[in-house]
């Protein structure tokens, strides 16, 4: 019920952080993967690491691609269809944060957040979801964040990004369940990566983060593991516009 085994799973996102933590776990469980990223260096290493000293037939695809160019999405799923088959689940991965005090933010700052955040992931889900209707199956999971939930010191684009992303999880939730194509959304909280790190390195900061969490500490990647494995799967095969908060009680209070 909770196999991903020779699923051909998308992620953008795939060349840091969360994404490569995913594409690293999925590859593990046996998907095939088509992983997306800006660093195609980072990227094929990523591939490496999965297939190093394995014996497996698994198919891995990495496109390096600025996603944000929109009007590309539609020929690079093409391009994906004609060399893996299928599309069986697509991870909107991908997001940016810039943390900012709300007078302070920029018009080019705004476009960026939301951009990413938000419009790519629309068009990306569009591409992939002309498919997925056709072959009358699908899962698309959108990274999306607590913050969307909540609202939270200098991050007024961020939230507006994510709480968009939660909205549009619902939306296309509706239009695509006759296509059976089932979309959700995982909402975790402050997560411990290379990107964060220096963030966190404010213990003051960090203190007050984890003063809001019930279970006292940050989310690590592989925190999420659980959550994909369940949407991605046929475990979650009548859930579908729903937001699973992996936030560790702090959207509880």
């Amino acid at each position: 019920m909770f196999s991903v085994k020779d699923k051909v799973i998308v992620i953008t996102g795939a060349s840091k952080g969360i994404g490569k933590s995913l594409s690293l776990f999925l590859g593990m469980q046996g998907s095939h993967l088509v992983l997306i990223g800006r660093n195609e260096s980072n990227l094929l290493e990523v591939k490496r690491t999965i297939i190093n000293g394995r014996n497996t037939k698994q198919k891995i695809m990495t496109i390096s691609q600025d996603i944000t160019v929109t009007e590309q999405l539609e020929h690079m799923v093409d391009h994906i269809l004609e060399k893996m088959g299928k599309i069986d689940v697509l991870i909107n991965n991908a997001g940016v944060n810039i943390p900012q005090k709300a007078e302070k933010v920029t018009v080019e700052e705004w476009d960026r957040i939301l951009g990413i955040n938000l419009k790519s992931t629309f068009f990306m889900s569009q591409a992939v979801g002309v498919h997925m209707r056709k072959q009358k199956k699908g899962k698309i999971i959108n990274m999306s964040s607590q913050m969307a939930l909540v609202g939270y010191y200098k991050r007024s684009a961020y939230c507006a990004s994510k709480g968009g992303l939660n909205q549009l999880t619902k939306a296309l939730a509706i239009e695509w369940a006759e296509d059976s194509v089932l979309v959700n959304s995982i909402a975790p909280t402050f997560i411990e990566t290379p990107f964060t790190e220096k963030m966190f390195a404010d213990s003051l900061f960090k203190e007050e983060v984890l003063s809001r969490i019930p279970l006292g500490r940050l989310a690590k990647e592989e925190d999420l593991y659980g959550a994909v494995i369940y949407l991605a799967s046929d475990a979650s095969n009548m859930v579908t516009g729903q937001t699973l908060v992996v936030d560790g009680g702090w959207t509880v209070w």
